[in-house]
């Protein structure tokens, strides 16, 4: 999402500029999360890889003139922490951890931050944590070699970096090299979807290349939606393909634009309530958007307002008993589960439909986003 917003800015130099420090911190989270043997370790990794050159985006983002600076100086032979230490009087990283204690993040994210000193090591570690700070430098050490270098230089920096970092890791060399490209991939098609432009000659732009091998592991991009448990496959999925056919990209960002600068100045919730709702009516093209809040006193989820046709008075329609486990509307509340139904009328899905939806309303698909 803010890969979308930075083609709103006005600076097209600057924005380009970000997209870099965007985009490689992305597929270096992506590489982390797809490396990691353990799922539940997933998402700590991506965030912690995401995050381990927050200090450089910061700059870019804040300092662009400093960033330029320290780009001359990285390109005439410097590092960038003695770069950054002549233009900031700090490193980029201790910006971006000083930054990190301020936002309050957790202790294990601000961990995973910090880059290990020294050479890795040549065996798994048993401890945790510090194999996982590995599996964050690595995944950006790789992301850096997509940003710098192509072709055969490219697959012999990929093939240095696996074999450095494999047994430390504990996954073989060629295992590493695969991910890593299947990794670009899915972020190429991410780009592609969202309808991120780069120019030809960005560095960016090599992120976004093919990949230098034709086989790829099957690993597309998935479409961000779960869907409900008790729907059939056929109801369950939605090909990747069609999602840029159906999101207008330019209409959502220009949404969130403008909500993002409502929430700068003093506002009203429910006008920042309808701003997104009319955003999503809009964008997604739906024939009405419902706004619930939850009765702490009934435990029941209750309609306030919307857009569309009658939406008004299908918001009255809207009582959704929390506490009933039959209840589709509300299982899927209670598991926090965005959720699409593409068919409403699949038995075992309308079975779970309360009688006066199924009376009253009775939408061939719907898509629910609880909070």
């Amino acid at each position: 999402m803010s890969l979308v917003l930075l083609e709103h800015m006005q600076n097209k130099a600057h924005a380009n500029l970000l997209k870099v420090e965007f985009l490689r911190a992305l597929l270096a989270g992506s590489l982390a999360n797809d490396l990691c043997a353990l799922s539940r370790e997933g998402e700590e990794v991506f965030i912690g890889s995401l995050f381990q050159n927050l200090g450089r985006l910061l700059t870019e983002f804040y300092f662009p003139e400093e960033a330029q600076q320290m780009r001359k100086g990285v390109a005439a032979g410097k590092s960038e922490d003695v770069a950054a230490l002549g233009v900031l009087g700090m490193t980029c990283e201790d910006l971006g951890l000083g930054v990190a204690r301020v936002w309050d993040l957790p202790a294990s994210i601000q961990r995973l931050m910090r880059k290990p000193a020294g050479n890795p090591p040549v065996r798994q570690p048993a401890d945790t944590e510090e194999r996982l700070r590995w599996l964050c430098l690595a995944s950006n050490d790789m992301a850096d070699a997509f940003l710098h270098k192509e072709g055969d230089a490219l697959a012999r920096e990929l093939a240095r970096l696996s074999a450095r970092y494999a047994g430390g890791l504990g996954l073989e060399g060629k295992h590493i090299q695969t991910v890593a490209l299947a990794a670009r991939e899915k972020l190429a098609q991410t780009a592609e979807a969202m309808g991120v432009q780069v120019t030809s000659d960005s560095p960016a732009a090599r992120l976004l290349r093919p990949a230098p091998v034709k086989e790829l592991p099957a690993d597309s991009l998935q479409p961000l939606e779960l869907t409900a448990e008790t729907a059939p496959e056929a109801a369950r999925t939605t090909p990747t393909s069609t999602l840029p056919r159906v999101v207008s990209a330019e209409l959502l960002a220009t949404g969130i634009q403008d909500i993002t600068n409502a929430m700068v100045e003093d506002f009203e919730l429910n006008d920042v309530l309808r701003m997104v709702l009319e955003t999503m009516y809009r964008a997604l093209g739906f024939r009405r958007v419902l706004f619930c809040l939850r009765d702490a006193a009934t435990q029941s989820l209750t309609g306030r307002f919307g857009l569309g046709d009658d939406a008004a008075a299908v918001a009255k329609l809207f009582r959704v008993p929390l506490k009933d486990a039959q209840d589709l509307f509300g299982m899927v509340c209670n598991k926090g589960l965005d959720t699409l139904i593409r068919d409403a009328g699949v038995p075992n899905v309308a079975q779970k439909l309360p009688v006066w939806y199924r009376s009253q309303i009775n939408a061939p698909a719907f898509l629910l986003l609880p909070l």
